[in-house]
C-alpha cells in the first residue's frame, strides 16, 4: 500500500477495493510489528530448529529443546506454536474411540411404539402420577454444540 500510496493512488482507494480498515493500515504502520509478535517468532524459530533435529519429538521434548538453546517458554505455549504451524510428533495417540458405532441401550424404551406402518413412535402417556418419568439434558453440550433435545423415559416399577 505503501508503494501504490508513493504511485499517486490514495490509501482510501486501495484500502476499499482490498476491503481494509483504513484505521487498522495506519495503525500498523505507525508500529507494523508488535513486541509479542517478535518473542514468537523468535520462540516459534526455536522450536522448528528443535524440530530438525528430531521430527519426532513432541511439544514438551521440544519445549525442553528450546529452553536449553535459551529460548524459554511453558509447555503449553509450545503446544500452541507447534499446532498453529503443524508440527505434530510422528507417534501421536491412537484414534481408537473416534469410529467406534454406540452399543445396545442401557435401558428398555418402554415408551416406543410401533404403529401399523412400522414406525417407531414414543408414546408419553401413563395410567397414574408417577409412573413415567422424563428427563431433558439440553444442559450437557456435546462437540462444542448444546445437545437441542434428547429426552429419554423412565417408568418406576
Amino acid at each position: 500500500m505503501t508503494e501504490l500510496a508513493a504511485a499517486g493512488i490514495p490509501v482510501t482507494v486501495t484500502c476499499r477495493v482490498l476491503k481494509l480498515s483504513r484505521q487498522l493500515y495506519y495503525r500498523w504502520l505507525a508500529d507494523p510489528i508488535t513486541p509479542s509478535e517478535v518473542v514468537e517468532a523468535y520462540r516459534a524459530n526455536a522450536l522448528f530448529d528443535a524440530r530438525q533435529d528430531d521430527p519426532e519429538f513432541g511439544h514438551r521434548l521440544l519445549a525442553d529443546e528450546a529452553r536449553d538453546a535459551g529460548e524459554g517458554m511453558s509447555d503449553r505455549t509450545a503446544w500452541r506454536i507447534a499446532s498453529q504451524n503443524g508440527w505434530f510428533s510422528a507417534f501421536g495417540k491412537s484414534k481408537r474411540g473416534k469410529a467406534r458405532r454406540p452399543g445396545p441401550p442401557v435401558h428398555d424404551d418402554l415408551c416406543a411404539v410401533v404403529d401399523e406402518n412400522g414406525m417407531t413412535r414414543h408414546v408419553f402417556d401413563s395410567d397414574a402420577p408417577n409412573e413415567l418419568w422424563l428427563t431433558d439434558i439440553t444442559e450437557h453440550k456435546t462437540a462444542w454444540i448444546p445437545v437441542v433435545v434428547a429426552t429419554r423415559a423412565l417408568r418406576r416399577f
